[in-house]
Order: structure tokens, then sequence, then C-alpha cells
């Protein structure tokens, strides 16, 4: 008997081993494929701006699909590694034009890329508190969106502030920018040319994601693939 309940435990620790394994094999190969998809489509932009930023064809979605479905850690590494991909395309052009250094690199790395697109990962933190799958998954799309513009912010205003002035006169071809100008000066008009520069993509992206990631998640399949009933 006793050789008998050994042998039983032996191959139920096996079994639940074995389904650990492919469950971690399905979530890695899952994520790759989604990390991907989103570079991919980061390349079909319905617009782009002159110095960082872009309308893209429903980039930010596999990302904030991995959050959703395999949780924080697994969406932040997804978008982690999405961002570094971004930032081999897209940093070199922009921080030259702006005649960077090394350590200003560093940060526009770090807040236009990293953080940026590692926190669209999040976008699972209310499926469990918001039991209704649509609302969960919109609800924490706009949270991750959010964050990533709060993150273009910050970028922003720090590296990017001295552009402010020419925005406003020159590259925004704004009606209104004599008004800011005249209004705002020094951090504070930084501070308000961030806001609307990273506004003017976000916003977007932000609303394309929302109604993409509704629509998903109605999918009887896909909504399976997320871990919900």
């Amino acid at each position: 008997k006793l050789l008998l309940y050994y042998t039983r435990s032996f191959i139920m620790k096996s079994k639940t081993q074995e389904r650990k394994t492919n469950e971690m094999t399905l979530k890695l190969t899952v994520s790759a494929v989604m990390v991907a998809l989103s570079t991919v489509l980061s390349f079909i932009k319905f617009s782009e701006l002159p110095y960082g930023g872009s309308v893209t064809l429903f980039s930010f979605v596999p990302i904030l699909f991995v959050g959703y479905a395999y949780g924080a850690k697994w969406g932040l590494g997804a978008g982690l590694v999405h961002g570094i991909l971004q930032m081999i395309f897209g940093i070199s052009g922009a921080t030259a034009g702006a005649g960077f250094k090394w350590y200003q690199v560093v940060l526009c790395a770090l807040l236009d890329y990293l953080v940026a697109f590692g926190v669209l990962g999040l976008s699972g933190v209310f499926k469990k508190s918001i039991k209704n799958p649509q609302a969960s998954f919109a609800v924490g799309t706009l949270f991750a969106c959010v964050l990533k513009y709060i993150s273009h912010f910050f970028s922003g205003y720090i590296l990017f502030g001295g552009w402010a002035e020419w925005f406003f006169t020159e590259g925004g071809g704004m009606s209104y920018g004599s008004k800011i100008l005249s209004a705002y000066s020094g951090n504070v008009l930084s501070a308000v040319y961030s806001l609307i520069y990273n506004a003017t993509f976000s916003i977007p992206e932000t609303v394309l994601s929302l109604v993409m990631v509704v629509i998903l998640i109605s999918v009887k399949p896909i909504r399976k693939a997320a871990g919900i009933k």
C-alpha cells in the first residue's frame, strides 16, 4: 500500500509539472506572437508626428491582450520587449535630431519606450474586480493607456520642452498657438506643450484600442483564451 501511495503521488506530481510546463510554453508562445504582431502593426500608421508619436493600426492591442489574459507579470514582460523593439526602430532619429547627450538618450529610452510600452501590460488589473469582461478590459486598457501618456508627458516636459515655442508658432500650425505663448512661459509652457503634443497621438490611439479590445473580448474563443468562461 505504501508503494502504491508513493507511486500515485509521483504520477500526480509528474502530471502537475507537465501541465505547468505546457501552460508556460503556451504563454511564452502567445506572448512572442503578440509582441511580433504589435511590432508589425506599429508600422501601419494613420498619422505620424515629426518628432515621435504616431497613430497606428491597433498596435497596442496585442500587448494589452497579454496583460489581460495572463496578468501583469506577463503583460509587463511583453510590453518591455515590444518597447525595446520600438526603441531600436525609433530612438536614433529623434535623439540625434534633438542633439541629446548620452544621459538624455537613456532618459528618453526609459520614458518613451521601456516604461511607456511596458505599462500597457497592466491592462488586466481590473479583471477580478470588474466581473463584466468588456468593462474590465476596457477600463484596464484606459488605465494602461493613461499611464503610457503620463510617461510620454514627462519625457516631453523634461527633454523636449525647449521646442515649445517652435511648436506653437511653426511646428503645430495651431490657430491658438499665439494665445498659448502669450499666456504661458518657462516650465509651464513646456508642460502645456507636452500635454498637447502627446495628446495628439495618444488620444486617437487610446480610442482605437478601446474599441478593438471590447470587440475582441466579445468573441467567445478569444474570451476563452483570456481565461474567461
